[in-house]
């Protein structure tokens, strides 16, 4: 594994769109596994690959106070977000030390493969909903 280095706003090849993968093999596992160094490295709960200056569809996630709880979604797809919204503070790797408040669906339920090239449907709350979207939107 190594560490990517986080591009920081205004870095032009952040508004790149993403491209969707076309196969989860071992060069997309390396970029996942490199992708969580990074983002444990920078004390992340989210990173997508775009801020890393990789333009496919790829995220990583781990919201959980151990560290021990990594989500993988590559070519993400938003299925269902609930009616109720809130309102929270979100920040972001690529523009540290900035906060602001965030409108969001309460829950989401989304469909991506995970690092096995293998069909997930996952449906979140809270701050895992919150960074799932967060992440979607680079």
């Amino acid at each position: 594994m190594s560490k990517l280095t986080i591009l920081r706003y205004p870095h032009p090849n952040l508004h790149k769109v993403a491209c969707a993968v076309t196969a989860v093999d071992a060069r997309v596992q390396q970029i996942v596994a490199d992708m969580f160094e990074t983002m444990y490295d920078a004390n992340g709960v989210g990173l997508a690959a775009t801020q890393v200056d990789i333009h496919e569809r790829i995220i990583v996630i781990d919201v959980s106070e151990e560290r021990d709880q990594p989500l993988v979604l590559i070519n993400p797809e938003l299925v269902w977000t609930s009616e109720e919204h809130v309102s929270n503070e979100e920040g972001c790797l690529s523009v540290p030390g900035i906060y602001d408040a965030v409108d969001r669906p309460e829950r989401v339920r989304v469909v991506a493969l995970d690092e096995h090239g293998s069909r997930r449907e996952v449906e979140a709350e809270g701050l895992l909903s919150r960074c799932i979207q967060h992440e979607m939107d680079h």
